[in-house]
């Protein structure tokens, strides 16, 4: 694995091992992670990229028989320590899974939502974060006459950035995406394409993809995983013109995977 020179990190991991009962399926894994950059993660199907992505913000906690060792530092506190509070660690790392997911509520509703849980009860205030999490997904010119509409009646694409525009609504400092564009349209993947540079400007964005071209589109840093190991770290350019390790190339140019 080749080392980077890392400064700024909002993340840092150390020595991370999981297991889903006696499967050990992340191994040692040394992850830095700055702060507003885009980190793609690639690899085959099965080879650990959204089981990592899960213990960024301990959602894989919500799994049975799941054990973890090591150190995950965020903002330099260890949230694999006892002390952690999960609520406020998910308000700070926001997560968007493959598929929308909207409530069964309004438009508004459901952006409202995250900061209604931790204590925002203006009305004013509250219009203001729904504003500004739909213009920053730019969704806002196509659902401003219907905010109090159903949210389910959305298209696919508008449904996954009001996702996106719902995790930003509690001004996270990171945003995971696990395939986020998996299950749309070609139109759809290039606006949360768009969008997802336009956000690394004021987040920091971790994203996992099969989309090797699209991890070359919108990512700073790449990461290529292989059977619960992390192969190569490095930046994009480096991963897909010069990798270091014979089985990042291999991937990248199709010999397997």
């Amino acid at each position: 694995m080749s080392t980077l020179t890392v400064t700024n990190q909002v993340f840092d991991v150390m020595d991370l091992n999981l297991w889903y009962g006696d499967h050990h399926a992340l191994k040692n894994i040394n992850f830095p992670i700055n702060k507003k950059e885009v980190t793609a993660m690639i690899g085959p199907s099965g080879c650990g990229k959204s089981t990592f992505i899960k213990t960024l913000n301990l959602m894989i906690k919500t799994i049975p028989n799941v054990k973890l060792a090591g150190e995950i530092n965020f903002n330099e506190k260890n949230i694999l320590s006892d002390k952690i509070d999960l609520v406020e660690l998910r308000k700070n790392v926001g997560m968007v899974f493959q598929r929308g997911n909207p409530f069964p509520q309004s438009i508004f509703d459901n952006i409202a939502y995250g900061p209604r849980i931790h204590g925002t009860r203006n009305k004013k205030e509250l219009e203001g974060i729904v504003v500004k999490a739909l213009m920053d997904v730019g969704l806002w010119d196509e659902v401003k006459d219907r905010l109090h509409g159903p949210a389910l009646g959305l298209s696919g694409g508008q449904q996954q950035r009001l996702c996106i525009a719902r995790a930003l609504a509690t001004k996270p400092d990171v945003l995971l995406m696990d395939e986020p564009t998996s299950a749309l349209d070609p139109i759809s993947t290039l606006k949360i394409e768009e969008m997802i540079l336009q956000l690394k400007e004021k987040y920091t964005i971790v994203i996992v993809t099969h989309n090797m071209q699209q991890a070359a589109r919108v990512s700073d840093k790449t990461a290529f995983f292989l059977m619960g190991e992390l192969v190569e770290l490095d930046s994009t350019a480096t991963i897909f013109s010069h990798p270091a390790d014979e089985r990042t190339e291999g991937y990248i140019t199709g010999r397997f995977g």
